[in-house]
């Protein structure tokens, strides 16, 4: 875990709102599950209100120099990854930073970067391999949670299990279709058959 790793300034106020203290202990010690996986129009409006330039900026293609730390690099993945998932949700637009999200986390992996970050930081930096709608990246996904399951703190442990579930679930949804269903409709996609009764009782992730 690095302590001492450079954060742009902008981004500052985004880790710590996201990652709490757990940046340096690993896990945040206060709860975040409404912030990260919750469906509340307030906090998406509040996060909106807070990131939503940056957000556009990065969808743009800009703010470029923040990959070049560790830590800036996690902040770009999120504004790119996470928040337009709360920002447009239902929408094309929520999706269109996953192609640059991947490529940013899949460049971390390759170079070994993302073990210099603690535990809550590697499991943002592996979202964006969650929700690609491709089979080798989830088969990533699921690598990189296996390994940070190893490598973890045990009091980690009970968290990355349901992490690697949920990375389970992803990969065996699109090694079925191909495709995430439940984006279908926002992307402007024809559902199968078989999507549709998969749409009935599958999960939707938020969107």
């Amino acid at each position: 875990m690095a302590t001492d790793l450079y954060i742009p300034p902008q981004a500052k106020p985004l880790l710590d709102q996201w990652c709490g203290d757990g940046l340096t202990r690993h896990w945040p010690s206060e709860p975040r599950d409404k912030l990260w996986f919750g469906f509340d129009p307030e906090q998406d409006e509040e996060l909106r209100h807070r990131y939503g330039a940056l957000v556009d900026e990065a969808l743009a293609g800009g703010l470029a120099d923040w990959a070049d730390s560790p830590l800036g690099r996690l902040a770009l993945v999120l504004l790119l990854d996470q928040l337009p998932r709360n920002l447009f949700r239902r929408q094309a637009r929520a999706f269109a930073g996953d192609a640059r999200a991947q490529a940013l986390t899949h460049a971390a992996v390759a170079s070994g970067e993302d073990e210099r970050l603690a535990v809550v930081a590697r499991v943002f930096l592996y979202m964006p391999l969650v929700h690609a709608e491709s089979l080798p990246l989830q088969d990533e996904a699921v690598r990189c949670f296996e390994r940070l399951r190893e490598q973890a703190p045990a009091f980690c442990h009970a968290t990355l299990d349901e992490n690697l579930r949920y990375a389970r679930l992803h990969r065996d949804i699109v090694a079925r279709f191909g495709r995430f269903p439940h984006r279908n409709d926002a992307l402007g996609r024809k559902s199968t058959a078989e999507e549709l009764a998969f749409l009935k009782d599958g999960p939707r992730f938020g969107q």
